[in-house]
């Protein structure tokens, strides 16, 4: 390219007559591109083939390197081969016991009691925490003392509620502390029975989450292999898998009792193995402390109360198959092919279908029915099947140790994805009403990310907004649209949402324009407007750059 310069402007394509000043003036660069993509073959290595001969596996460095690096299948396996607990066999150090005396039953509440601190957990009919019955429960006082015991199993014929009433009064001692992974689910059960758990001390799921809530998943096996260097009993070596996979109330006692002894035993020890930690960097002792475990009642009654769902209206018509979309839009109307599935038929994908609408009328008018199908198939058809029978309304589920940034998420319905910005949207979440004497409630940060970005930039004229209480995205639409202040719509004020939003995360002309179903140049136009309001954001993105 470079040797024969002069001929680029003489191209076919777009835009050649000036490609040609660009590419010299941008030698350099181009050279130095060309010399990072190339592979470097002569590299001079300490190391020869003949050091890289096969020796004896160093199993303890393999089993802190795979813990570290969370090779949890290879883990396992040099565990099994190590003679560990991989093989799904109770560890011949641990001791636990199946309680099927009162006698036996009396002797641990007797060490319950003594406990500074004991570990917790229920095995029941169903994870739905509003439909599950307790089947049975296991303790754990010390590493690899526990005890499980049965309540519920279908051949047992234990009266498992007399069994539940002894230990109520142990469950709702705040002065008895217990530790538990994911104990909300546990004391939403437990309310389905009465009991209010309460003494909750640590949990250790919540633990894991808030000493690094990216390293590893935050179950109990992934834990348990990840801390203690342990593979626990897996749920399918004593259920089966499948369709003919056994319910933990068909599961006979001797079966059982290790599984959910174990499942007591391993919290107790990840819990002295996280609490240190934790403990080391104080501030994260605080937030698990003062934060997320108080939130662990409030979520679960949260939960238990759910929110009356009345059925939404909604109608959606059928506009056919892929396919036949595919036939209308490129065969018919002779719209341009933006790209190929992998047999070679045109695509109708969203994204294809977002640029597509920036120009014609139909691939606009499919992605309105899309969405609104969504919010049919989401909302309107699966909340009325959600509705729990014994309470009227419907419960979801709140997640503390999923989203890395700190934030709640909800799921079986999601409640937090409904939308709001258009009228079938807010149709829906009028769907949603709280008990008498009750209101539903939203927080949310004002802006946070302007606000940040005003710190980090020092940018004056977004730092001036905030300071003096300004509608940020108002006065940004002022500005980009040429209004006064109080002219401003609301249509335009979402629209400068999107630009206050979009730019500071780097969309491009191209990217503002299909969010907003502009034409380029127009979101172009609007973006060195605000650019132009906002030099101190423009300054400080350069720089980053």
């Amino acid at each position: 390219i470079y040797a024969s310069l002069d001929q680029v402007a003489e191209l076919s394509f777009r835009g050649a007559k000036s490609m040609a000043p660009k590419l010299e003036k941008e030698k350099d660069n181009a050279f130095l591109s060309y010399r990072l993509a190339t592979i470097k073959t002569d590299v001079e290595l300490e190391e020869t083939p003949d050091n890289l001969a096969n020796a004896e596996p160093d199993t303890d460095a393999l089993v802190d390197w795979f813990r570290r690096l969370e090779f949890r299948g290879w883990l396992e396996e040099l565990l099994a081969q190590d003679g560990g607990a991989a093989t799904g066999t109770v560890d011949a150090e641990v001791e636990y016991d199946i309680v099927t005396t009162q006698a036996a039953l009396d002797a641990w509440i007797g060490k319950l009691k003594a406990a500074e601190l004991f570990a917790f957990d229920t095995e029941t009919t169903s994870l739905d925490y509003m439909q599950a019955r307790i089947v049975g429960v296991s303790f754990a006082v010390e590493p690899g003392a526990a005890a499980y015991v049965p309540l519920a199993h279908d051949y047992l014929g234990a009266p498992g509620d007399a069994v539940l009433e002894q230990l109520k009064p142990l469950l709702e001692d705040e002065g008895l502390h217990k530790v538990g992974q994911n104990l909300k689910y546990d004391m939403s059960v437990l309310a389905n029975h009465d009991i209010e758990l309460r003494g909750i001390a640590f949990d250790t799921m919540l633990e894991s989450y808030v000493l690094d809530s990216t390293a590893t998943r935050h179950d109990m096996d992934s834990l348990a292999l990840k801390y203690l260097g342990r593979s626990t009993i897996h749920f399918e070596d004593i259920a089966g898998k499948g369709a003919k996979q056994l319910t933990f109330n068909q599961i006979k006692v001797e079966e059982a009792g290790p599984y959910a002894a174990e499942d007591a035993d391993i919290t107790l020890g990840l819990h002295r193995e996280l609490w240190p930690r934790l403990e080391q960097e104080g501030r994260l002792a605080d937030v698990f402390r003062d934060i997320e475990l108080p939130l662990v009642p409030v979520l679960s009654r949260i939960e238990r109360r759910g929110a009356e769902a009345h059925t939404a209206a909604g109608q959606a018509f059928n506009l056919g198959s892929p396919k036949q979309l595919g036939e209308i839009l490129f065969e018919k109307l002779e719209l341009p092919v933006i790209k190929k599935t992998p047999k070679g038929a045109p695509s109708t994908a969203e994204d294809v279908l977002v640029e597509l609408a920036l120009d014609y009328e139909l691939p606009r008018l499919v992605l309105e029915y899309r969405g609104l199908s969504k919010l049919k198939s989401t909302y309107t058809d699966k909340l009325p099947e959600m509705v729990e029978p014994s309470t009227g309304r419907v419960h979801t589920s709140y997640h503390q140790a999923v989203a890395a940034t700190g934030r709640l998420s909800s799921s079986d319905p999601n409640l937090q994805n409904i939308p709001i910005r258009t009228e079938e949207g807010r149709r829906i979440r009028q769907a949603f009403i709280a008990p008498e004497g009750y209101r539903i409630v939203a927080a949310d940060y004002s802006q946070i990310e302007l606000r940040i970005m005003a710190h980090l930039s020092g940018d004056a004229g977004l730092s001036r907004a905030f300071q003096e209480e300004q509608d940020v995205h108002r006065a940004t639409a002022s500005e980009v649209f040429e209004v006064d202040l109080d002219e401003v719509s609301s249509e335009q004020r979402r629209k400068a949402k999107a630009i206050n939003f979009g730019l500071i995360y780097g969309m491009s002309a191209f990217g503002l324009a299909k969010q907003l179903h502009l034409g380029r140049n127009e979101a172009q136009q609007y973006i060195d407007r605000y650019f132009a309001r906002y030099p101190g954001v423009a300054d400080y993105m350069e720089r980053t750059r």
